[in-house]
């Protein structure tokens, strides 16, 4: 039987994808549980979705584009998940869900979301913004409002070790920069 990490591979690809040392980071840092309720928005070739439904009680996923939300919804089913609602929605418009632990965020211009993120989380409910560069991360965090606080700003690079009987040597790629990852709380 194939793992998670193996059946990602097999994906239907859409859009760039989280990465699994990514998502690490996100599930980590925003206290989910089995009873947790959460947000994916942005869900592309739903990679994320797929990962945060393993850990979550139900998770939503929205986008704005129905080709990927397409392939997000197929990808699932290669997981066999069945805690998944997809709603093609735009977060810049509406959240439907309210009370949720968690929102995530991998979409252009994320700040234009703070407003409906703020209503649909509940109160110390997380945010985690996936951002391609600094002055992205930098624009978000101007327009906070005094609503969120930032818990941690990551970036995470991944540096594999080749292991063979008698020596260890570090693999000669490092797996750099795919993004910034703003963790932030509501308040």
């Amino acid at each position: 039987m194939p793992d998670y990490i193996q059946l990602s591979r097999k994906i239907k690809r859409g859009p760039a994808i989280i990465l699994p040392k990514d998502i690490a980071i996100i599930i980590a840092n925003s206290n989910l549980d089995k009873e947790s309720r959460v947000l994916d928005a942005g869900s592309g070739s739903g990679i994320l979705t797929c990962f945060l439904a393993r850990f979550v009680k139900r998770v939503y996923s929205y986008d704005n584009r129905k080709e990927f939300l397409n392939i997000a919804k197929e990808n699932s089913k290669l997981f066999g998940l069945k805690n998944i609602t997809f709603r093609h929605k735009d977060v810049f418009m509406e959240i439907k869900e309210k009370n949720l632990d968690l929102i995530t965020l991998d979409l252009k211009e994320p700040e234009k979301a703070l407003v409906n993120c703020h209503k649909a989380l509940k109160l110390a409910g997380y945010l985690a913004v996936y951002l391609p560069n600094i002055s992205q991360v930098q624009d978000m965090v101007k327009k906070l409002n005094k609503k969120f606080k930032i818990i941690k700003v990551v970036e995470t690079i991944e540096r594999p070790w080749l292991v063979e009987e008698q020596r260890l040597r570090p693999e000669h790629f490092i797996l750099g920069h795919t993004g910034f990852i703003a963790i932030l709380k509501k308040i």
